[in-house]
């Protein structure tokens, strides 16, 4: 569990003075004093060192780059605040000033933890805070987590986001995007069988694996492969001295963008190569797009080891949760106790990793929701990060969103 994120963490510190030699052949290449910069040679050297520089360099956590929304078609000015501080993440409010609480329904968006930092749902805020009070799970790395902190699993999760709704108030709506889907709906159990004044008016899920015996993915396929000894010794490894959280047991980021990577190896590799001719070409504008989308899709994040074993063992091996099973500090999680809760799901046609049919099971397991207060949304042509990104997102998928939340949120 020690050597391998130990000698990953050195390959990566030594490939930096390639990363840095890659990062100067391109400043000189590029620069208009050199007369190779004009030439079909320099500007090949110029893009492959970008390339390059780009696949080595190790990227933190990225900035969430939202300035402004528009509200009642003018444009308003947008402050990121934490609003609430846990050790292993925050809740961040985008606060549009001038716009008077209350004006917008509360919505609590719940982040995946699941390799990528929250920021990965910058085009899903972008587009709810023009007619939404956006709130969002704000993950921090397990590996910048000092081990004082103590372990963080699936329970604390769910106590995060019930703390987290109580914080909003009592008219407040959830959504939850990919992996949290199943531990939001236990968290809005739990809260229905306290009948706590804190339950949401609407609960959104979109592409979760809600029940993952409803549909197979390569995922899904993966967890039934394996036992969760080989999940332990393979997956499961210590954060290296030089980090704040050093000896802590994670499911490393880079090892998740592998498997990220692998899925689509042929479209990664295609797209690396259409940067270089882009920017042979002096295509500024697709080789900005390139670059946006991958500084954000190679910023990834350590997982707590507890929450990652707990999720594919109760979630993608033993479906506790729809099988009536699961338990949230010692009492069993009862999911039709919801009544008051409106259930919007929402599915990709094309999605590969939360296949459609695991996110609609909700329905089967919310069965005391009234018809009229549940509704499902099926969206072709997407995968799914389409889901929650994107044209069909904007245009059709978040309207869908927003008009179910004003139908149920008196």
């Amino acid at each position: 569990m020690i050597v391998l994120y130990s000698f990953y963490d050195t390959k990566v510190q030594a490939m930096e003075p390639l990363r840095i030699m890659a990062e100067a052949t391109e400043v000189a290449f590029t620069h208009p004093w050199n007369p190779w910069s004009y030439t079909p040679i320099g500007k090949s050297i110029a893009a492959g060192s970008h390339v390059m520089e780009s696949l080595l360099r190790e990227r933190g956590k990225p900035d969430w780059m939202i300035d402004t929304a528009i509200v009642d078609g003018k444009e308003t000015p947008v402050t990121i605040e934490t609003v609430v501080h846990k050790a292993f993440g925050d809740l961040v409010h985008f606060k549009r000033e001038g716009v008077k609480e209350g004006t917008h329904p509360k919505l609590l968006l719940v982040a995946p933890m699941s390799g990528h930092y929250a920021t990965l749902l910058r085009g899903t805020v972008q587009a709810l805070i023009d007619d939404h009070e956006v709130y969002v799970t704000d993950w921090r790395d397990a590996s910048e987590i000092p081990m004082g902190e103590g372990k963080f699993g699936v329970e604390k999760y769910i106590s995060y986001v019930i703390k987290f709704l109580k914080y909003l108030g009592k008219d407040a709506h959830v959504m939850a995007v990919c992996q949290p889907a199943p531990l939001v709906l236990a968290a809005v159990s739990v809260l229905a069988m306290q009948d706590s004044s804190y339950q949401p008016k609407t609960m959104t899920l979109m592409g979760g694996p809600l029940d993952t015996r409803a549909a197979s993915t390569v995922v899904t396929e993966l967890a039934d492969k394996h036992d969760m000894n080989w999940f332990r010794r393979n997956c499961i490894h210590v954060v290296p001295l030089r980090f704040e959280g050093a000896g802590r047991r994670v499911y490393p980021g880079f090892m998740q963008l592998h498997a990220f990577l692998s899925m689509n190896p042929k479209r990664h590799t295609v797209a690396q190569w259409k940067m270089f001719t882009h920017l042979i070409e002096g295509d500024g504008d697709s080789a900005e797009a390139h670059r946006k989308f991958y500084d954000e899709y190679l910023a990834v994040m350590d997982t707590a080891a507890d929450f990652y074993l707990e999720t594919i063992d109760a979630v993608f091996k033993r479906h506790l949760l729809p099988r009536g099973l699961f338990r949230y500090k010692g009492d069993l999680v009862d999911t039709h106790a919801i009544k008051k809760t409106a259930l919007l799901t929402v599915e990709g046609a094309l999605d590969d990793i939360s296949a459609p049919g695991q996110t609609i099971a909700a329905h089967d397991m919310c069965s005391n929701i009234p018809a009229n207060m549940k509704k499902n949304h099926l969206q072709e042509g997407v995968g799914h990060y389409g889901i929650f990104n994107g044209r069909k997102w904007r245009e059709i998928i978040k309207p869908e969103i927003a008009a179910f939340i004003r139908k149920h949120g008196e």
